[in-house]
């Protein structure tokens, strides 16, 4: 029964949309140290739930494993999220399965990076 209590029905998930997309442009609020792209764009949120109770549930990776900033930067994504209208609280886990590659960058990150820019070539005219 409790298992049941978990399962978002459809009217869960339209009640839950607003609250979701709130929480997106909350992460979209923290930048990666040293690429001038948000976390969100740069790929490295990997889940995102909402449950009923509007708990934040995320997994999320890192450009490196290394990472310097990686404390710093998962503070600064759960108070985003936490100071969210609406959300009860958020719990963040720390993943490095898949490994993150450039593949993952959201399209406003590619341009932002200059990937995918085409330079025009000079015509034969």
């Amino acid at each position: 029964m409790e298992e049941d209590n978990k399962i978002l029905s459809a009217e869960d998930v339209r009640e839950l949309a607003p609250l979701y997309d709130a929480v997106v442009l909350a992460i979209k609020q923290v930048y990666d140290p040293e690429i001038p792209v948000n976390v969100y764009d740069l790929g490295l949120i990997y889940e995102l739930n909402i449950d009923k109770n509007r708990f934040v549930r995320i997994k999320m990776t890192f450009t490196a494993p290394t990472c310097p900033m990686a404390d710093e930067v998962l503070a600064q994504v759960k108070g985003e999220v936490e100071k969210t209208p609406g959300v009860t609280g958020c719990e963040i886990k720390l993943v490095f399965d898949p490994v993150w590659d450039q593949s993952m960058l959201s399209e406003e990150a590619r341009i932002a990076l200059g990937f995918d820019v085409e330079e025009e070539e000079p015509s034969d005219e």
